[in-house]
């Protein structure tokens, strides 16, 4: 193992102390991380939030994330229904249902029977949590310990659910429903199979000054289409790779919004490139809509260059042959797998033909050309390094999260005008601000 690895993994060993994981397996997972340019601190705390079981942090709904163990919450139950499942081969009873507080909601799932009543506020100790339908889940089980509190713990069943006002940014994946005032940017019909039936659903674009959200209406919109502002009320939250989307169904209530009222968004205003976000605050988002981030490319990473696609499901093969569909006759296409930094962090960024033609400079054929010469496969793969690292790119598009850090899938991508000063200018007053932290501690220590 890397020395200078050796403090960081000694560190996580204390932090972990009170679980059975050895040092090597510590280190295998923070190698892991690193390898995938996962930055330090970030992997340290991914290493911690996935061994943790016996720290029992007492969480608010809204604070929880798939992955988390030993945790402490308190809710009320909104509803609880018995249903059979099989597991592992055997039938099993579990409950599940939705619990909530003040702050949000969220599903549960119990794994054994603790007479559990719809409206009753529980304490549930030493809970798990998973990732279900792309929501944070609460899990609890044999080992959990389950609590029954006073009625007066919590606000009631009416206030919890009622649907909360909000601007697109703060909409989460703990809001059930939402309303809001919001422009419609994008709008479109879609044909989809719903249980064998043809249904024709609207799917678009809506924004307020803080956000954009995508939608998906399941009712006709009449009189509505692209520019008009609308209100909305319990519109119901659904989550995709860590962003919210919001559907429209026969509970929501819809309206257009009088061109008298005064609003602090126009069409034009919300349909503006948004302003650029540092990386280091889209680290600690799990998903983003329409983002755009600037940074240098401080690594091409493999898998960059000409790729072969199955025709079927799209997944990139290898020997014509896919894992899914098997043996076939593989699509070309080209890639750009690229880190970016801006020194606030890093973030993978995920380039088509189309992009990776612009920011490479060169074509698909002349991409094979380059392949054709050298006798190489990863003859474009070389050459995409030596061009484009160290080069300060510019990206648009949605961010997810993984065990492997943040991905953002480009829409688009250009090369910024670079005023290398101002830039300098800004990263010399990071870390003069950080020095001054720092001695600030010591001081205060």
């Amino acid at each position: 193992m890397n020395n200078k690895l050796a403090p960081h993994i000694e560190e996580l060993t204390k932090a972990l102390e009170n679980i059975d994981i050895g040092e090597s397996q510590i280190g295998e997972e923070l190698k892991k991380l690193l390898d995938f340019r996962v930055p330090l601190d970030e992997a340290k705390r991914t290493i911690i939030r996935k061994f943790r079981s016996t720290f029992m942090p007492i969480m608010k709904i809204k604070d929880i994330t798939a992955g988390l163990k030993g945790f402490e919450v308190t809710g009320r139950i909104i509803d609880v229904t018995e249903k059979s499942v099989n597991l592992r081969s055997k039938e099993t009873v579990i409950f599940s249902g939705t619990l909530a507080d003040e702050d949000g909601a969220c599903s549960f799932t119990a794994w054994n029977d603790n007479s559990l009543k719809s409206g009753e506020v529980i304490r549930i100790k030493n809970a798990y949590s998973r990732s279900w339908h792309n929501r944070s889940e609460v899990n609890f089980g044999q080992r959990s310990h389950i609590e029954k509190l006073p009625d007066d713990t919590l606000p009631s069943i009416d206030e919890l659910c009622k649907t909360p006002a909000k601007k697109l940014r703060d909409v989460a994946n703990t809001d059930l429903s939402v309303s809001s005032v919001a422009v419609i940017l994008e709008y479109s019909h879609k044909n989809v199979t719903v249980k064998g039936e043809n249904v024709t659903i609207i799917e678009g674009v809506v924004a307020d000054e803080t956000a954009k959200l995508p939608f998906t209406s399941w009712v006709s919109l009449d009189g509505l289409d692209i520019g008009s502002v609308i209100r909305f009320e319990n519109a119901s939250v659904r989550m995709f790779r860590g962003v919210p989307s919001l559907n429209f169904n026969e509970n929501t209530i819809i309206g257009a919004v009088v061109s008298t009222e005064e609003l602090p968004f126009t069409f034009e205003s919300a349909n503006m490139i948004p302003e650029p976000v540092a990386i280091g605050e889209i680290m600690v988002k799990d998903g983003m809509f329409d983002t755009v981030a600037l940074g240098n490319i401080i690594s091409i990473r493999p898998g960059s260059g000409i790729i072969t696609r199955c025709p079927e499901c799209n997944r990139v093969i290898q020997k014509n042959t896919c894992r899914v569909h098997g043996t076939v006759e593989g699509v070309k296409d080209m890639r750009i797998k690229a880190i970016l930094d801006d020194g606030t962090g890093a973030v993978s960024v995920m380039l088509n033909r189309e992009l990776s033609e612009i920011v490479y400079g060169r074509s698909m054929p002349e991409a094979e050309d380059i392949i054709q010469k050298a006798i190489s496969q990863d003859a474009v793969f070389g050459d995409m390094r030596q061009v484009l690292t160290g080069k300060y790119l510019a990206v648009r598009g949605n961010t997810s999260s993984n065990e492997f850090g943040i991905m953002l899938v480009a829409k688009s991508a250009w090369f910024p005008d670079d005023n290398t000063n101002d830039r300098v200018s800004a990263l010399m007053g990071r870390l003069g601000n950080n020095r001054e932290g720092k001695r600030g501690e010591v001081y205060n220590g």
